[in-house]
């Protein structure tokens, strides 16, 4: 073969050798390429790219969602504070908590997510006006939910 041909089926043979690598060294249809030094065997590259970690062997983050059964209750008056669990295990506990000022506290209002990740909760909440409320275990927290509770009725 001529200096002319190598050099046209070198090129020919440059996108096979690309090929071969993302398919690994059983696909290799470069052993007609010349190598040089600087040219790194597609099995050595291929080996590279396994042992890179890759963001989908992380554990995903455990996420929990939060919704009440209503968005306005009296003083003392029985709701539900619902929702589900992403990524914790079955009886994982969840706990609700109130914002108080610039701090969350937590409530005695807590239950275990079902196997099918679900929980649902009563409340029942004393502190007027509009009540900012979250859900948190097994290191999630859902996003806050508001619930106003109005004065109760006096009677005459």
């Amino acid at each position: 073969m001529n200096i002319t041909n190598r050099a046209k089926h070198t090129a020919s043979l440059s996108g096979f050798a690309a090929l071969a690598v993302l398919l690994g060294p059983a696909a290799d249809m470069t052993s007609a390429t010349p190598r040089t030094a600087a040219t790194p065997r597609p099995a050595a590259v291929a080996a590279q790219a396994v042992e890179a970690p890759r963001a989908a062997d992380e554990a995903p983050l455990p996420t929990l969602t939060a919704q009440t059964s209503v968005s306005s209750v009296r003083a003392a008056q029985e709701f539900r504070v619902f929702g589900a669990s992403r990524h914790l295990p079955p009886g994982t506990p969840v706990s609700l908590q109130q914002q108080q000022g610039t701090r969350w506290v937590d409530l005695p209002a807590s239950v275990r997510t079902t196997p099918q990740g679900t929980y649902s909760m009563r409340v029942v909440l004393g502190i007027e006006g509009r009540n900012a409320l979250r859900v948190t275990g097994g290191g999630a927290v859902s996003p806050v939910v508001y619930v106003t509770v109005e004065a109760r009725e006096e009677r005459a």
